[in-house]
């Protein structure tokens, strides 16, 4: 089966999306970095990289099914940033928001009873999950424990 137009241009979209989050957190791995938070700088370049791997896979499947993909203009993100609870504020509204781009996707490719690439995207939704969660935890545990234990969790951040 080939992609349907819509799927292929939400694909298209997404990778665009991809591309853009991974900048997103590649500017707030610099903020960190500047900072001297080396730790929530690593975290942060490793969530860059991820999000590369997800274009990539996007990619890489939309061309298996036929599908068209250009790649277009990344747009610029932001580069002021607050507190890190600040940061990992926008990084948690910021997966709740892809979360809800990989369900439009899905909703299309359930419409078109395209079950492979349903099955394909359900990888993204069980991953937005993770991401939703982690993203939360870490918002709280910064809110819980304040801006002084910031030395504490960027050290635990700096091992994953």
């Amino acid at each position: 089966m080939i992609l349907s137009k819509e799927l292929s241009e939400a694909f298209n979209a997404q990778v665009n999306a991809e591309m853009w989050s991974s900048n997103l957190y590649l500017s707030m791995a610099v903020y960190f970095q500047k900072e001297g938070l080396n730790g929530f700088a690593h975290w942060m370049k490793l969530q860059a990289n991820e999000e590369l791997e997800h274009a990539h896979k996007l990619i890489d499947y939309t061309l298996d099914r036929g599908g068209d993909i250009t790649i277009g203009q990344v747009n610029v993100v932001p580069t002021g940033w607050g507190s890190a609870l600040e940061v990992f504020e926008h990084v948690y509204k910021h997966e709740c928001h892809v979360s809800e781009e990989i369900d439009k996707m899905v909703n299309i490719a359930e419409a078109d009873k395209d079950h492979a690439s349903r099955d394909f995207l359900f990888a993204f939704v069980r991953e937005q999950v993770e991401e939703e969660s982690t993203a939360k935890n870490i918002v709280e545990q910064l809110k819980h424990y304040g801006e002084c234990h910031v030395g504490i969790l960027d050290h635990r951040l700096g091992k994953r």
